[in-house]
């Protein structure tokens, strides 16, 4: 493919370049393992305090089990950007439910999103109202 020594070298050395990419917050894996961990204890510890402020329709351990899940979701995460992008989310999640910035139906739809679904109307009037036939 390549016609040339000279495009041959350059095909060598374009592989020979790495990118040093700036990092955002943690430098080694460690110190982003200790802010997620710390992220996941600042959660854990609020969960009763945001069950009873917003009323929600669900249990302490419910929601505790949720908080798990989705860490582990993120578990296979290796990249350091990316983890400290997912903790800096995580953070202003948190900052808008302690500082009642979030409602109800934000909250559940970031914990319950996937479990939580819609009666489907069964009257007439409802299935109307709802823009069903």
């Amino acid at each position: 493919l390549f016609t040339s020594l000279r495009d041959r070298r350059m095909a060598s050395n374009a592989v020979k370049i790495t990118r040093q990419v700036k990092p955002l917050i943690s430098t080694t894996p460690g110190d982003a393992r200790i802010r997620v961990l710390s992220l996941y204890k600042a959660w854990y510890r609020h969960i009763p305090y945001m069950v009873k402020d917003f009323d929600l329709p669900v249990s302490i351990p419910q929601c505790r089990e949720v908080l798990k899940k989705n860490f582990r979701k993120n578990a296979h995460v290796k990249d350091i950007r990316v983890i400290d992008m997912l903790v800096i989310k995580g953070q202003q999640d948190l900052k808008e439910v302690v500082e009642h910035w979030k409602q109800v139906p934000g909250i559940m739809n970031l914990w319950f999103g996937s479990e939580i679904e819609k009666e489907k109307p069964k009257d007439f009037i409802s299935k109307f109202l709802s823009g069903h036939e």
